[in-house]
């Protein structure tokens, strides 16, 4: 049997699933298990959409590199 490979979700779908997982979290209604659970999901999307984010701040930063003109500047984020 092989397994077939699937791409990642898109970063919009990772974090439609998180925020989606923190308000069930925040609604109070669930066993510690459950909580538990859906917790270490929600890390796992967040170290998923904290990837894609980096993978995007680097492409910025090589595509204005091959401007000589254009200054790197820190990508600024909400925390």
């Amino acid at each position: 049997m092989t397994k077939k490979r699937t791409s990642p979700p898109s970063f919009e779908a990772s974090l439609d699933e998180l925020e989606a997982l923190v308000e069930r979290l925040e609604s109070g209604e669930l066993s510690l298990e459950e909580s538990l659970t859906l917790f270490e999901r929600g890390i796992a999307l967040t170290r998923t959409c904290q990837q894609a984010l980096q993978a995007a701040e680097q492409k910025v930063e090589i595509l204005t590199a091959k401007d000589p003109e254009a200054a790197a500047e820190p990508f600024e984020h909400d925390t």
